[in-house]
C-alpha cells in the first residue's frame, strides 16, 4: 500500500494572479528560505529593505530586485505583499508605516512577548491588515499530509502527540540570540506549538520548563512541556538542542497517535542544520497492519514557505476563505509561549517531608 501526494493533500494552490512581494529585512532567512521559495512558487519580488543598505543592495542584487532606502519608500509600492524577515521588536514599527488595509505576513514571533504580540494586534486591527504570522511549518507537505490524515479519519481520534528532539543545534550561526531572555520556546519549539493547536486546538493549560546549558551562553536550550487538554489527549514535548554526540541516537520527530491509527514525521531539516536531511512521513492506517510510508513531494524549506506565501496571497484577493495563521489565531500561539515560560519560572510542586 503507499499513500502519497494523490491521496494526501501536500501543497497549497497557488494565486491565479501573484501580487509583489516587499521584504522587510535582509537576514539569512531571506535568502535561504523566503527567495528560494518565492522564486519557486512563482512569486514576483519586487525589493527589500534593511536598516543596513550595504547588506540589502548585496542580497537585493544577488536577486535581481530594488533595494529601498526608507521603510517609506519600501511601504510604497502598490498592490504589495509586505513580508517582515525582521527581529520581533521590530514588526510594530513596521507595520505602523504600512497602508491602511495591506497584506502582510510577519515572522514569527509576533513580538518579543505577549504584550508586544498584543500591540501587534491592535496595530493591525486599527489599520485593518490582512496579517498573517509566518508559522510555515503548517505548510510543510508532511504537515498538510498528516492534517489530512487525520480529516480522513485514518488515526481515529488522536489521543496521543509526542514532540521528541535531540539534537547538535549550531547555535554559533545565531549570535544575535546572546543575551536575549527567551530563546528556546519563543524561537524555535514555537513551531512546535503552534502545529499542535492546529491538530488538537488550544490546551487547558500547560506545565514547563526550559533551561540553558553550561556549555554555552543561550537563555535556553532545553524544554520539557506537558500540553493540557484534559484525560483524553495526552501531549509532551521534549526538546534537546545539546545532544552533541553524534549523529546516532539524535532525533527530531512526532509520534501522533490516535484511537485507530497513528503517524510517525521526521522534521529533517534540524539534523545536520543547515544541510539537513529528508522529511519522513509514516502512517498506520485504520484497519492496516503495518507502517506505510508517505511518498513526500517537497519539505518544509522551502516548500512550506511557499504554501504560507500563497495562502495569504489567495486571501487578500478572495480565491481562499480563511487566513491560515491570521493575527487572530497566532496571539493564541503567543498565549501559549506566555503560559509555557510563565509556568517554567513558578516553583514545582514540593515533595512532602520525610517522616
Amino acid at each position: 500500500m503507499t499513500i502519497d501526494s494523490q491521496t494526501l493533500a501536500q501543497s497549497w494552490p497557488l494565486p491565479s494572479k501573484p501580487r509583489p512581494i516587499v521584504t522587510f529585512g535582509a537576514g539569512s532567512i531571506v535568502g535561504d528560505a523566503h527567495y528560494p521559495a518565492y522564486r519557486k512558487g512563482g512569486f514576483p519580488i519586487a525589493g527589500l529593505y534593511d536598516l543596513d543598505h550595504d547588506k540589502a543592495k548585496a542580497l537585493a542584487d544577488k536577486w535581481g530586485v530594488a533595494a529601498y532606502r526608507t521603510v517609506e519608500e519600501a511601504a510604497s509600492v502598490e498592490g504589495a505583499i509586505f513580508d517582515l524577515a525582521t527581529p520581533p521588536a521590530a514588526h510594530a514599527k513596521v507595520l505602523a508605516a504600512l497602508p491602511e488595509g495591506a497584506a502582510a505576513l510577519i515572522q514569527k514571533p509576533m513580538g518579543s512577548d505577549l504584550a508586544a504580540a498584543t500591540e501587534i494586534l491592535q496595530i493591525c486591527r486599527d489599520r485593518k491588515l490582512k496579517a498573517a504570522v509566518n508559522f510555515q511549518l503548517r505548510f510543510a507537505p508532511m504537515l498538510l499530509a498528516l492534517k489530512d490524515a487525520i480529516a480522513k479519519g485514518l488515526l481515529g481520534e488522536v489521543v496521543d502527540f509526542d514532540v521528541s528532539l535531540a539534537l547538535d543545534t549550531p547555535w554559533e550561526l545565531w549570535s544575535f540570540l546572546e543575551g536575549l531572555p527567551r530563546i528556546e520556546i519563543a524561537m524555535h519549539s514555537i513551531h512546535y506549538l503552534d502545529a499542535i493547536r492546529q491538530i488538537l486546538g488550544d490546551p487547558q493549560g500547560v506545565h514547563a520548563k526550559s533551561i540553558g546549558h553550561p556549555n554555552h551562553r543561550m537563555a535556553q536550550t532545553r524544554t520539557t512541556a506537558i500540553l493540557d487538554y484534559g484525560d483524553r489527549v495526552r501531549c509532551a514535548l521534549s526538546i534537546n538542542h545539546d545532544h552533541k554526540f553524534g549523529r546516532k541516537h539524535q532525533a527530531c520527530e512526532f509520534r501522533v497517535s490516535g484511537t485507530e491509527g497513528a503517524a510517525y514525521l521526521q522534521l529533517g531539516v534540524n539534523l545536520d542544520y543547515p544541510r539537513g536531511e529528508p522529511d519522513i512521513l509514516e502512517i498506520y492506517p485504520k484497519g492496516g497492519d503495518g507502517w506505510v510510508p508517505v511518498s513526500l513531494e517537497g519539505t518544509w524549506f522551502p516548500d512550506a514557505f511557499v504554501g504560507r506565501m500563497a495562502n495569504l496571497q489567495r486571501f487578500v484577493s478572495g480565491e481562499d476563505t480563511a487566513l491560515v495563521s491570521s493575527v487572530e489565531d497566532a496571539w493564541m500561539t503567543m498565549a501559549l509561549v506566555e503560559a509555557a515560560y510563565a509556568s517554567s519560572a513558578a516553583p514545582a510542586t514540593p515533595l512532602a517531608a520525610r517522616p
